[in-house]
């Protein structure tokens, strides 16, 4: 599990101006916690985080060397500035089940027809031992009309997790080529003009 370090921040400095400096701020609340702490990182630290933990991650956050087990809860992304401005974490607690997702991840090249995927997450509660931030969905295997319900996966087997996301979704599906053949005979038309 990856350890993240942060500091408790005091509301007396903006956030704007701890983002100026090279924070990303944040929270952690919980439901053994008075309120929420609020917290400041340093914004390669949560970059590198961001490389292999997502929204739904478990992961160490070391405040001022007290360390909480928590749940990465919500990223905010500043798209213009191509950077986290706020991330929250929720506090874990061992015997209580939370609200997560893990993200969808497909695997492997499809044979033939065109792969079309319904959900990129899942959406589940569960002890914080049972949580899971990604779900392997392997793709290889499928042919044109095949589809991969939620109930088809493993994480519809686990008797910790709840599914909060109908199991009767479609997670992806293959659809068959459909090629149009006026814009077939034009692109070989085409092809032909360049090979003269």
């Amino acid at each position: 599990m990856n350890t993240l370090k942060a500091e408790k921040r005091t509301m007396d400095t903006k956030a704007k101006r701890l983002r100026r400096e090279g924070y990303v701020t944040g929270n952690v609340f919980g439901r053994e916690m008075e309120g929420s702490l609020p917290v400041k990182i340093e914004k390669s630290a949560v970059e590198k985080l961001l490389k292999t933990n997502n929204k739904g991650s478990q992961i160490m956050l070391d405040v001022d060397g007290q360390s909480y087990d928590v749940l990465i809860k919500e990223i905010q992304f500043n798209p213009l500035k191509g950077q986290v401005d706020e991330i929250d974490f929720q506090a874990l607690v061992s015997n209580e089940k939370v609200h997560s997702v893990a993200e969808i991840v497909l695997v492997n090249k499809l044979e033939a027809g065109v792969l079309q995927q319904h959900l990129e997450e899942i959406s589940f509660r569960a002890l914080p031992s049972a949580l899971v931030d990604k779900i392997m969905v392997d793709v290889g295997d499928m042919k044109v009309g095949d589809v991969i319900k939620v109930k088809d996966l493993a994480i519809a087997q686990d008797k910790d997790v709840d599914l909060k996301t109908d199991l009767e979704a479609a997670v992806v599906s293959v659809a068959a080529v459909h090629v149009d053949p006026v814009l077939e005979a034009e692109e070989e038309a085409a092809a032909e003009e360049e090979a003269k």
